[in-house]
């Protein structure tokens, strides 16, 4: 046995001390620095209970109980027992999860293989091909679910079992549906043995077709993605049942109307039965099913919920083991997203969770479904903390230490957590808490390799607006800032739904290259305006049929307190933004032509009409119904106001805000004889990634160098 915490910090320590200031030329000099930092990787809860397991610094896997650690898989012992053709190529040790205390099931390229602590042998399991999708492997069979183009498999033993398939591409089985909203990231969910696959059955065959052009073949050729735009011809979709047994699917009986949303699917733990949350295609009005597994038919409608707004599902349901008539909904009704006990019947059987104040994210019941975990903003919009519920003496505890930003892993037990978080002033900690004692023992207290010399810190505040809403706010001031002198400003904004800029984090949020250019003479603000998440429904809905009426006012709400400082040269204000952020980018430097000077807008959603059916006829309605709204967002309603610098950048692989968005704003440039700079990424989609992504940080950093 050895300490834990010694070994860990140790090498902490001798990771980031190699550091000259002096070599910091560029953005790519603080990414290569960066890289260097060591954080715990793969931590679990070991099935004992008590226990965790991690990979360690040399890839070594190791279990953790009580301060303590034992070697369990060394990489070198793992590559003896694997193929040559695996363990030649093994760099790191294979993700994993556990079945049982003395199996480990490891996925390796495109296989999945056991390894027994008894026998100390490892076991071939199940095959895919490299260009499978939505992986999906079911704990206690091993099986593997998998998409393969439009159809879907079932890999095991080395059998490969079709479950859907159709000649026509457009007819898709087992992927993601509805765009990705709803909180839907696949289209495949095992049942809780793996007797049944249930899927997503999509039927995209009236969707239009939209172009996009790929120019790394000889002659450029034509790629066609099916894109849903506001106010047209969505998908049909329908969950199918495969029954692995008999071989044979049934369809559940969701309803013939093509404009609605499956969302929510949850498997009830007897398997008898499937919960479908369906949403009216206007997002005001959700249904919470039951069907039957076996013949498809609704059973019975276990709840609704209404907004004149939008109603929004965002998880499954969450059903409480050894009480499998008991299950946890996740809801923004009163005003905050909380969570509410609910029986199969429909009846409200408690809401667990309550005040002005949101539920981030479920995490998981523990004590035999005596209690349950989450993350919330309890203590701070700003800050993100793991809570537990017990449910026999209905007391809230805070699981982890320290302020900020929090990340936690929970014994199976509900006795210790290994605890991870950041904050303004700590770039990261980790600890082993022991909840019983609340004493926490640290593993990694990292130095802060960037800050004061190479990077400045964050500051965090508040502003109020014109309608008495707090807005946090965030200011990088540039290393050797001179009160007496004046600065050029960067806005960087998002300012829109299901993103917050501003936590207390290290970085306050914003990552390296903010800070990076404050550290080159800059001063960087950015604002959470209205619509941006985790403030609850009324201050993110506000936009709702408006966007870019509230979050501009806001956003000028900052740049005015910003204006009333003698160190603020305001005749250099630049913005920007990515996305939604492009969108706001455009707005401001539109909307407001005697603020900016200088705009950098990427992946800019230019007119809502271009943009895709759920997420934006949840927030704008369709163009018929909410013309005026359609009208006062579109961009290119503002080219008159066209003026200083503007570089637009966009991906021209971009199937989330599709290119039209961007050529059309070019288009009605050329038509009001106004000048732009527009750089184009043609491989990339809605963001430019790996290499080319100091590309355009120097792009970014150069253009604002230039012009503002």
């Amino acid at each position: 046995m050895k300490n834990l915490k010694f070994i860990f910090l140790f090498i902490s320590l001798f990771a980031v001390t190699f550091i000259d200031a002096q070599k910091i030329n560029s953005y790519r000099d603080i990414f290569k620095y960066y890289q260097r930092f060591y954080s715990l990787t793969q931590v679990q809860a070991y099935p004992d209970g008590e226990s965790f397991s991690l990979v360690d610094s040399l890839e070594n896997l190791v279990l953790f109980k009580n301060g303590k650690y034992t070697n369990l898989l060394s990489q070198e012992q793992l590559k003896k027992v694997l193929p040559p053709e695996l363990s030649g190529s093994l760099e790191a040790f294979p993700e994993y999860q556990w079945k049982g205390k003395d199996t480990l099931v490891m996925t390796i390229d495109t296989t999945l293989y056991i390894y027994n602590f008894k026998t100390k042998k490892s076991e071939f399991i199940a095959k895919w091909p490299n260009a499978a999708k939505y992986l999906a492997i079911e704990p206690n069979t091993l099986q593997v679910a998998y998409t393969l183009k439009n159809n879907l498999y079932i890999a095991h033993n080395g059998i490969q079992t079709v479950v859907a398939s159709d000649i026509d591409t457009n007819i898709v089985f087992g992927q993601s549906v509805h765009r990705n909203e709803f909180g839907i990231n696949t289209g495949i969910f095992w049942s809780p043995t793996g007797r049944y696959l249930a899927f997503y059955r999509m039927d995209q065959r009236k969707v239009s077709d939209y172009p996009l052009v790929d120019i790394t073949t000889r002659v450029a050729t034509l790629k066609n993605i099916k894109y849903p735009m506001a106010g047209m011809q969505s998908h049909y979709v329908t969950l199918g049942v495969y029954d692995v047994n008999k071989k044979s699917t049934v369809y559940l009986q969701t309803g013939e109307n093509i404009d609605h949303y499956l969302t929510s699917v949850t498997w009830h733990p007897s398997e008898k039965y499937i919960f479908i949350g369906i949403l009216n295609r206007d997002q005001n009005y959700l249904q919470m099913n039951m069907y039957d597994t076996n013949n498809g038919s609704l059973v019975k409608t276990l709840f609704e919920e209404k907004n004149d707004r939008y109603v929004e599902p965002q998880t499954p349901l969450y059903f409480r083991p050894n009480h499998n008539d008991q299950f946890i909904y996740f809801s923004q009704r009163d005003g905050y997203w909380h969570l509410y006990l609910y029986d199969i019947n429909g009846n409200l059987l408690r809401q667990i969770t309550y005040g002005n104040w949101m539920v981030t994210e479920f995490g998981d019941f523990f004590n035999n479904g005596d209690a349950l975990w989450f993350y919330g903003t309890y203590d701070s919009p700003i800050e993100t903390h793991a809570y537990s519920f017990d449910f026999t003496t209905l007391q809230f505890n805070q699981l982890d230490k320290g302020r900020g930003t929090h990340s936690i892993v929970i014994n199976k037990n509900g006795t210790a957590v290994i605890d991870e978080y950041s904050n303004t002033d700590t770039v990261y900690h980790a600890q082993y808490i022991d909840l019983k004692k609340n004493k926490a023992t640290n593993l990694i207290l990292a130095i802060d390799l960037f800050r004061d010399n190479i990077l400045p810190k964050p500051q965090i505040f508040t502003l109020t607006n014109s309608n008495g809403d707090t807005l946090y706010c965030r200011l990088f001031l540039p290393l050797d800032f001179d009160s007496t002198k004046k600065y050029p400003v960067i806005n960087y904004v998002y300012g829109g739904p299901h993103a917050q800029m501003i936590t207390d984090s290290w970085t306050g949020g914003a990552g390296t290259f903010l800070p990076y250019l404050a550290s080159r003479g800059y001063v960087i603000f950015t604002l959470d305006n209205r619509g941006s998440a985790n403030r609850g429904f009324e201050f993110e809905s506000i936009i709702h049929r408006n966007l870019g009426k509230y979050e501009v006012e806001d956003q000028m709400t900052g740049i005015n307190w910003l204006k009333q400082k003698s160190w603020i040269d305001t005749n250099r204000i630049g913005v920007h933004g990515w996305s939604y952020g492009g969108f706001m980018t455009m707005s401001l430097m539109l909307k407001q032509p005697q603020t900016f000077k200088v705009a950098v807008a990427g992946g800019a959603v230019i007119d809502w009409k271009y943009y895709e059916v759920m997420y934006g006829e949840r927030y704008m309605d369709t163009p018929e119904q909410n013309p005026d709204g359609y009208k006062n967002a579109s961009l290119l309603n503002y080219v008159n106001n066209v003026h200083g610098k503007i570089l637009l950048i966009h991906g021209y692989q971009d199937d989330v805000v599709v290119p039209q968005n961007v050529l059309s704003f070019l288009k009605a440039c050329i038509d009001k004889g106004k000048l732009v700079d527009f750089f184009v990424y043609p491989t990339h989609s809605h963001n430019v990634m790996g290499i080319d992504r100091y590309h355009l940080n120097d792009l970014i950093e150069n253009y604002f160098n230039e012009n503002l």
